[in-house]
């Protein structure tokens, strides 16, 4: 067959306007929005020392507060503090907390009894401990991630001017093995990172990961807390930034030494339970956002479907081969790059293969969470 005859078959065209159609949203998305942090040059970093309150809430983490708040307490930053907040724990959290801030000033402790009754969200607690800094910058993170250097809160804090109101930072998961679940989880990560990131730097920010997640303390009482999705178990992130970004300045922070580093789920089954309580956030961000990030998802549904009839259809093969291929390449392209910057290279090779599964995964649990109520936090 000629690469430009066109066979007239009306059911092979109708599959292969879907399919050019689809191959049209994605490139767009890669070019219009996703190159935008793969080519992202920083601008100069703010040399002040404004003061930090970093936070943490804690529920039965006495390991991991045993291995990451000494690294959190050891920051290359002259002024700041940490305050964890110790969320009803019944494991030795909070006699492990209370020893440490006896050692050290930097560290203040909120304890909230196991007999006090709350919804089951990290709100509350997260409140408690925004009440209770003393700085206007306001750095979260949880008590299962270290910060990737003694340069974190510095990175962070310097990504911030005096109009500066929110500081969108990264939170990865660690290499622990060569598993299907592990580099999943990882590359799952990784594109939501890509995705929330370029789309902040195209001026539509839809959110943050408390992984690591900085704003004002201000911005936080203006907007009255959590008070408008208090209601909703999940969001104490996403569904905050989601809310208040519109009336902010909001900057990135993508440097190694500002990102954190968590432990990934080990099972299939409690990384799904994690996702669907991740998922149950995104039906309440704004009708805008949900339609930039509904569209692509249902582009990534629909391509490789159309993609895979056509090649059994046998209709113009080399071309819709060829136009695969050129949406391959702009697609490893940015992957290559942002991965790099991430320090997740080690994802390029296998990221086809993810992103042609990830998607059906989601649905499924979304699809799950509208049959099966989701788990609360911990």
């Amino acid at each position: 067959m000629n690469f430009f005859d066109f066979t007239t078959d009306s059911n092979g065209l109708i599959v292969f306007s879907v399919f050019a159609a689809v191959l049209l949203i994605q490139l767009f998305y890669y070019l219009f929005f996703y190159s935008r942090l793969a080519f992202y040059k920083p601008k100069e970093i703010n040399k002040s020392t404004e003061p930090v309150s970093v936070i943490i809430c804690a529920r039965n983490e006495e390991d991991n507060l045993r291995e990451n708040l000494p690294l959190i307490l050891a920051q290359d930053f002259p002024d700041f503090e940490v305050i964890v907040v110790n969320d009803r724990s019944y494991d030795g959290s909070y006699d492990l907390l209370k020893d440490m801030a006896e050692a050290n000033p930097k560290l203040k402790l909120i304890n909230i009894d196991e007999d006090v009754i709350v919804s089951g969200s990290k709100k509350f607690a997260l409140t408690l401990g925004i009440k209770k800094s003393a700085n206007d910058i306001l750095l979260l993170t949880d008590a299962d991630c270290k910060p990737a250097s003694a340069q974190w809160i510095s990175q962070m804090q310097s990504r911030f001017s005096e109009k500066t109101d929110i500081v969108l930072g990264v939170g990865v998961y660690r290499k622990k093995d060569f598993s299907l679940l592990n580099m999943l989880i990882r590359f799952d990560t990784f594109l939501t990172a890509l995705q929330y990131l370029s789309y902040s730097l195209a001026g539509q920010t839809y959110m943050g990961v408390g992984r690591n997640l900085a704003y004002r303390k201000h911005l936080f009482f203006d907007n009255k807390g959590f008070g408008s999705h208090n209601h909703i178990r999940s969001g104490d992130d996403d569904l905050f930034i989601n809310e208040v970004a519109h009336k902010a300045k909001v900057n990135v922070s993508v440097s190694a030494d500002s990102q954190t580093l968590s432990a990934p789920k080990t099972t299939w089954s409690e990384w799904f339970q994690q996702k669907r309580r991740h998922l149950t956030t995104g039906p309440l961000y704004k009708t805008r956002h949900q339609f930039i990030l509904g569209v692509f998802m249902f582009s990534q549904l629909l391509f490789y479907p159309v993609f895979i009839a056509l090649l059994f259809m046998q209709y113009n093969t080399m071309l819709v081969v060829s136009l695969f291929a050129l949406r391959l390449i702009i697609q490893i392209l940015v992957f290559a790059k942002v991965m790099k910057t991430l320090n997740q290279r080690d994802l390029l090779l296998i990221s086809p293969v993810i992103d042609f599964i990830l998607p059906y995964i989601m649905v499924s649990l979304s699809v799950s969470n509208m049959l099966v109520k989701p788990p609360t936090w911990k």
